[in-house]
């Protein structure tokens, strides 16, 4: 038994090589690289200053102002997204003529590269594009949306359209391991339908819950690749994000300042993370 163990561990070391090695060259050792630098004062014979650099990084107006969006934008992004998938995931659930058509239509966006995306959105919101041209038709003013304050309700609304449909397809898929025979059972004893959304399928989609938050958030740190396709370097100051703060500081070769907010970004991640697994493990153990 021993040998075959070890026959067995040695055999799955090697096929996760490639993989371990590909994350440790391309993931763990540039992060590593980077906190490091965070702490020094240059990249090049650089000595340690401590935390000065992040010190700087809070006390800049451009970096609380791309932090405040961001937050601003994860606040308000993921509780939308998680309301409308699960809502389109509970309506595609049920046997419906267009059911199929429908759920391609969701899955279709994820398929999409960014390029092609970010060239419909352009010109749909141009200057000249087809809603300006749509509402200048019913007599509205046009209205350049990528340089006024409505450019921060454009990135949301691509944000949705652009990730709606993976957590449709894990709604549905934590919907189909629902066993008919508890809403059977609920029906006999009269619970009505908000009854049984409350009492069942909530509680039986809260693991499936949890990771659509937690990917809807990771996914909403993301969104600087359509942000930037369509707006550039410098955006509208209301979708100023911390992705493009950073872009402009590697632009700028200001790498102590990149690093640092990088790492910040991470550790603000992680505690989003670790905060949701903790409430996860609680509920759950709260129904056990």
């Amino acid at each position: 038994m021993k040998k075959w163990f070890r026959h067995d561990a040695s055999a799955a070391l090697m096929f996760l090589a490639p993989s371990g090695i590909g994350f440790a060259l391309f993931y763990f050792i540039p992060f590593a690289l980077s906190f490091f630098y965070s702490f020094v004062d240059s990249p090049v014979d650089g000595h340690f200053v401590g935390f000065d650099n992040y010190r700087e990084l809070i006390e800049s107006d451009s970096f609380r102002k791309a932090a405040a969006n961001t937050f601003y934008f994860t606040i308000v992004s993921v509780p939308v997204m998680v309301v409308l998938s699960l809502g389109f995931a509970l309506l595609l659930n049920q046997n419906m003529f267009i059911r199929k058509w429908l759920r391609t239509a969701f899955v279709i966006p994820l398929v999409i590269p960014v390029a092609s995306i970010v060239l419909i959105w352009q010109i749909l919101l141009d200057w000249n594009g087809s809603l300006n041209a749509w509402l200048h038709y019913f007599g509205v003013e046009r209205t350049d949306w990528m340089k006024t304050d409505a450019a921060r309700n454009v990135v949301i609304i691509v944000y949705l359209w652009k990730n709606i449909g993976y957590n449709i397809i894990l709604f549905l898929a934590g919907l189909q391991q629902i066993p008919h025979d508890y809403y059977e059972t609920a029906q006999i004893e009269g619970a009505g339908r908000l009854r049984q959304f409350g009492s069942i399928t909530l509680i039986y989609l809260t693991p499936t819950m949890f990771f659509v938050v937690l990917m809807s958030i990771i996914n909403s740190f993301k969104v600087f690749r359509e942000t930037y396709l369509i707006a550039g370097d410098y955006p509208h100051e209301s979708i100023y994000m911390l992705q493009h703060y950073m872009n402009n500081m590697f632009m700028s070769l200001d790498i102590q300042k990149m690093t640092a907010a990088a790492t910040l970004m991470v550790a603000c991640i992680l505690i989003i993370v670790l905060v949701l697994f903790t409430i996860e493990r609680r509920f759950r153990q709260f129904m056990e």
